[in-house]
């Protein structure tokens, strides 16, 4: 059984910084793409970032990738997501993802089958 759990959420300042980190079970990690979603009270849910397998190529929402930053360790089977810069609309229920590939782009939500339970991130200004 695949399992996920997030951590790392919390209130946040504008400008400040927060990491995320997502532990996995149940799968082989490194044969996967792992992807990090958010959303926002009366919204859909989006895909901020995702990594390849091997964490050669990676893909970020545009309005983060100047801020944010994923990475994976396949020795731990956990994906983190540094986010610096914050801003009030970065506030959501971020989730990690498992890719149905081991590359991955954001174009489909639909490309990722297993997700975590989601942890709360709050931006004060």
């Amino acid at each position: 059984q695949v399992q996920l759990v997030e951590s790392g959420g919390g209130p946040g300042q504008a400008g400040g910084s927060l990491n995320l980190s997502c532990t996995t079970s149940g799968l082989i990690f490194d044969d996967y793409a792992m992807g990090w979603f958010r959303q926002a009270p009366g919204e859909e849910r989006v895909g901020v970032s995702c990594l390849s397998w091997s964490g050669g190529s990676s893909y970020y929402l545009w309005s983060v990738e100047a801020r944010f930053k994923i990475d994976r360790d396949n020795a731990k089977n956990t994906v983190s997501l540094i986010m610096n810069g914050l801003r009030p609309e970065d506030s959501a229920t971020y989730y990690c993802a498992v890719g149905r590939r081991p590359y991955c782009d954001l174009k489909d939500r639909d490309d990722f089958e297993h997700w975590g339970q989601g942890t709360q991130v709050t931006v004060s200004t």
